[in-house]
C-alpha cells in the first residue's frame, strides 16, 4: 500500500513520475491552480493591505474531493509542483486547501524530470517558500488593481470588452511608437559604386571606399559623376593587404526568450506554440524501451546556468563525435545577461546530450522533434570549441579612388559544425572568398557599377523583435511573453500582417488614452523597475505588501482623474459600400481580433458578417474566371483564394505575384524562408529574386 502522496499539476508530468517512483506513492495531478482570484470582482481588499480573497476555481469540485481523499489515506503529502513562482504559489494553495503546514518539509522541486533527478529531490524536501509564494501574489495582486481598475473606465467610457494590463499596455505602446516611427521617417537618398573585378579566372567584388584617403558619402548622383570621373582607363591596383584571424563564440544556451526568437525564426512557431511544445518535452514523451523520460530542462527560466555534470557529459560526447579539437580547453561559462536574472535554474538543455534528436526522432510529433532538435543542437554547440575564420581585407587603387574588398573563409567549424544562431532579417553568414591578392599587382575591372539606394524605415516587430525588446528592457519574464502577445490580439489592439505586430484603430485609441492618463503604467522604465521591486520580494529583500502601496498611492490619484476628466468616446463604425446578402441593410466596417471585417449594421437582428477581401490583381490558374483574393483563415492567418469560391476551391497559402512566369508565363507566388524572398513558378518551377530582395541584399 502507498505510503506517500504526491501532486503535480499535469496528468502528463504525474505519469513520467509515478513511473520513477514506485508503488510506495501515489501521483495525482491538480489541473494547475486550484484556487485563484475571482473574475466577478476585483477580489483584493485594498484597505486591508491588499490581502487577495481567493476562491476555488470552478469545476475543480471532482479534483480537490480526489485530491484531499487520497491525502486522508497516506503518512506523507509532496507537492511537486513547477520549480518556480507559479509552482510555489499552486503548492501552496494546495497546503492550504488539504490542511498542510507549509513549514513542514513537503515542497519537492527539480529542474528535469528525468529518474534520478526525481529520486534526488525527493531525498531533499523542504519547506514552502514564502518569498516565492508572496512574489507571485505580488504580480497577481498588481495585475489585477491595474485589470480591474483601469479596464471598467475604458468599458465606461470607450467599449466593453476592453481591458489594460501591466506588461500588454507596454507591448501596444513600443507597437504604436514604431509605428509612428514608420509613418514619420523620410528617406534619404544614398548611392553605391561596385567595381567587378578579375584575377585571372577569379571575380569578385570590391565597394567604393574613399577619394585621396578621405572617407567620402555618396548622397546624390552628382557624387557619384565626381568619383567615376575621377577613375581612369587604367587597371585597379592592389594596395594594403590585411589578413588575420577571427574567432567566433557559440551562443550560449537557450532561456526561455531566446528559445522563443530562435524557434520564431528558424521554425515559424508562435510564441505560444513554442512554450506548449516545450512543456510536452520538460514533463515526458514514452521512449518505447526506456519508458516515459522527460527530454529538456524547465523551460521557464532566464539563467545561462549549466551544471557540471551535464558540461561533463557534453564535453566527453563532443570529443568522442567529432574529436579533441572540437572541444574547448576549459568548459565555458556564460553570466547572466542582466542583472535581474533569477539564477535557480539552470538554461533550457537536453536531459541528456546523449539522446541524439535522430535516436528519439521515431517517438516524437514533428514539431516536438523540430523544438528538441533546436534545444539539443543549441546546447551541444554552446560547449564547443570556437570557430576561426581566415578574414581578408583588400585595398584597390584607381589614381586617387580607393575600393575595398573584404573576404573570409571558414578555416575551422568548431561550434558552427552543427549551430549558428539566426538572425531577425534571414542572412546567414556565407564564405565570400578573395583570390590570392598582394601588394602592387594590377587586377582588371569588368564593370563599374553605381546604384541608387533610399534609407529604410525601421523594421515592424515580430514576435521575436518584441520579445527581445521586451527583456532587454526588463518588462515582463519568462513566463508572461506568450500570454501577452495572445491578449493584445485578442483585444484587437493589434493585428498580424506578413507575421509582423501592426497596431489597429482600437490599439492607437485606447494607447492614446493610456499615455494621458495612466503614463507611468506605459514607461518602460517604471514597468522595468517595478519588475525589479517584485524580484526582490522573491528574494527576501522587499515587503509585498509595500511594494504594492507604494504603486497604489499615485495609481488611485491617477484613477480619481481619469475618472472625472476621461471624455466618453465613441467608436463609430465606418460604411461600406457593400449590402448585406441577408437582409439588404448596409454593412459597416468593424474590428475584431483580426483586423477589420464586415458586419451587417442591422445587429443584433441580422449577425451577417463578411470578412475583407483584398485583389492581388492576378487571375485564377484554376478556373481562368476569377481572381485571386486575399482572406483570412479563422485563425487569423492569411491565405489567398479564387473570389468564385465554392464554384472554384483554389486556395494556396502563398501570396501570389502580380507578374507572369518569364519562361512560361505561369502563375509567380512569393516563397519566404528564414528571412528570405523568392518568386517561384508554380508551373515550370523558374526562381528569380524580386527587385526590392535584390536592393535589399546591396
Amino acid at each position: 500500500m502507498a505510503d506517500s502522496l504526491v501532486i503535480v499539476e499535469s496528468p502528463a508530468k504525474a505519469k513520467t513520475i509515478g513511473k520513477y517512483l514506485g508503488s510506495k506513492f501515489i501521483v495525482k495531478a491538480s489541473m494547475g491552480h486550484i484556487r485563484d482570484l475571482p473574475k466577478s470582482q476585483i477580489g483584493v481588499e485594498i484597505e486591508n493591505e491588499f490581502q487577495p480573497k481567493y476562491i476555488t476555481i470552478r469545476g475543480k469540485g471532482n479534483v480537490l474531493k480526489e485530491l484531499k481523499d487520497a491525502s486522508k489515506k497516506v503518512k506523507k503529502v509532496y507537492l511537486a509542483a513547477d520549480p518556480d513562482r507559479e509552482g510555489e504559489a499552486i503548492a501552496w494553495h494546495l497546503a492550504h486547501y488539504l490542511e498542510l503546514d507549509e513549514k513542514d518539509a513537503c515542497r519537492v522541486v527539480f529542474n528535469e524530470i528525468t529518474k534520478q533527478a526525481v529520486k534526488d529531490a525527493f531525498k531533499t524536501p523542504r519547506p514552502i517558500d514564502m518569498d516565492l509564494v508572496n512574489a507571485q501574489q505580488a504580480r497577481r495582486v498588481l495585475d489585477r488593481l491595474v485589470g480591474y481598475k483601469i479596464s471598467p473606465l475604458l468599458w465606461k467610457k470607450v467599449k466593453k470588452g476592453l481591458s489594460a494590463g501591466r506588461v500588454q499596455s507596454v507591448a501596444v505602446k513600443l507597437i504604436m511608437d514604431r509605428e509612428n516611427e514608420i509613418k514619420a521617417f523620410v528617406p534619404e537618398e544614398y548611392w553605391s559604386i561596385t567595381a567587378h573585378l578579375m584575377k585571372e579566372s577569379a571575380s569578385f567584388e570590391a565597394k567604393f571606399h574613399s577619394v585621396n584617403g578621405e572617407k567620402k558619402e555618396l548622397k546624390s548622383e552628382d557624387d557619384v559623376k565626381e568619383v567615376l570621373s575621377r577613375i581612369g582607363q587604367t587597371p585597379f591596383k592592389v594596395g594594403e593587404v590585411k589578413e588575420k584571424e577571427r574567432q567566433r563564440n557559440p551562443s550560449p544556451p537557450f532561456i526561455t526568450s531566446s528559445l522563443q526568437q530562435e524557434a520564431a525564426r528558424k521554425l515559424n512557431f508562435r510564441a505560444s506554440k513554442t512554450m506548449q511544445v516545450a512543456q510536452q518535452l520538460y514533463e515526458g514523451v514514452d521512449l518505447g524501451k526506456e519508458g516515459t523520460v522527460g527530454l529538456i530542462t524547465y523551460m521557464r527560466t532566464d539563467s545561462t546556468r549549466i551544471s557540471p555534470v551535464a558540461q561533463e557529459e557534453a564535453k566527453a560526447f563532443i570529443g568522442e563525435k567529432y574529436g579533441a579539437a572540437y572541444v574547448p580547453e576549459t568548459p565555458r561559462v556564460y553570466t547572466k545577461k542582466n542583472s535581474t536574472a533569477q539564477d535557480a535554474h539552470e538554461a533550457i538543455r537536453p536531459t541528456s546530450v546523449l539522446r541524439e534528436p535522430d535516436s528519439v526522432k521515431s517517438y516524437l510529433s514533428r514539431d516536438q522533434l523540430r523544438l528538441y532538435k533546436l534545444v539539443w543542437d543549441r546546447f551541444v554547440a554552446s560547449q564547443m570549441s570556437s570557430a576561426v575564420l581566415d578574414t581578408m581585407t583588400v585595398d584597390l587603387n584607381n589614381g586617387p579612388v580607393q575600393f575595398r574588398a573584404a573576404g573570409s573563409k571558414l578555416k575551422f567549424p568548431g561550434f558552427m559544425k552543427i549551430y549558428v544562431e539566426g538572425n531577425d532579417d534571414g542572412s546567414t553568414e556565407e564564405d565570400r572568398l578573395l583570390p590570392p591578392l598582394t601588394t602592387g599587382e594590377t587586377v582588371t575591372t569588368s564593370q563599374i557599377d553605381p546604384k541608387q539606394h533610399f534609407t529604410q524605415p525601421p523594421p515592424r516587430y515580430t514576435e521575436a523583435r518584441l520579445v527581445r525588446t521586451l527583456e532587454e528592457l526588463g518588462i515582463g519574464r519568462p513566463s508572461t511573453y506568450a500570454p501577452t502577445l495572445e491578449t493584445i490580439q485578442k483585444r484587437g489592439y493589434v493585428a498580424i500582417e506578413e507575421k509582423k505586430f501592426v497596431p489597429t484603430e482600437l490599439g492607437e485609441l485606447i494607447n492614446q488614452v493610456m499615455e494621458e492618463f495612466f503614463p507611468e503604467i506605459l514607461d518602460a522604465e517604471f514597468t522595468a523597475h517595478m519588475e525589479g521591486n517584485l524580484d526582490h520580494v522573491e528574494e527576501g529583500d522587499e515587503n509585498w505588501v509595500h511594494v504594492i502601496g507604494d504603486f497604489y498611492k499615485s495609481f488611485e490619484k491617477r484613477l480619481i482623474v481619469a475618472e472625472d476628466e476621461m471624455k466618453e468616446i465613441e467608436i463609430r463604425d465606418e460604411p461600406s459600400d457593400e449590402i448585406c446578402d441577408k437582409c439588404g441593410n448596409p454593412m459597416v466596417y468593424k474590428m475584431g481580433r483580426f483586423g477589420k471585417f464586415l458586419a451587417c449594421s442591422g445587429f443584433p437582428e441580422c449577425r451577417n458578417t463578411k470578412p475583407i477581401v483584398k485583389d492581388t490583381g492576378v487571375g485564377c490558374p484554376k478556373c481562368g474566371k476569377g481572381q485571386i483574393v486575399e482572406r483570412r483563415s479563422k485563425k487569423g492567418r492569411l491565405f489567398y483564394g479564387c473570389d468564385r469560391y465554392p464554384e472554384c476551391d483554389y486556395v494556396s497559402w502563398d501570396k501570389p505575384v502580380a507578374k507572369p512566369c518569364p519562361d512560361c508565363g505561369g502563375m509567380m507566388i512569393e516563397k519566404r524562408s528564414r528571412g528570405n524572398v523568392t518568386w517561384h513558378c508554380t508551373a515550370c518551377g523558374h526562381d528569380e529574386s524580386p527587385p526590392e530582395a535584390d536592393e535589399a541584399a546591396e
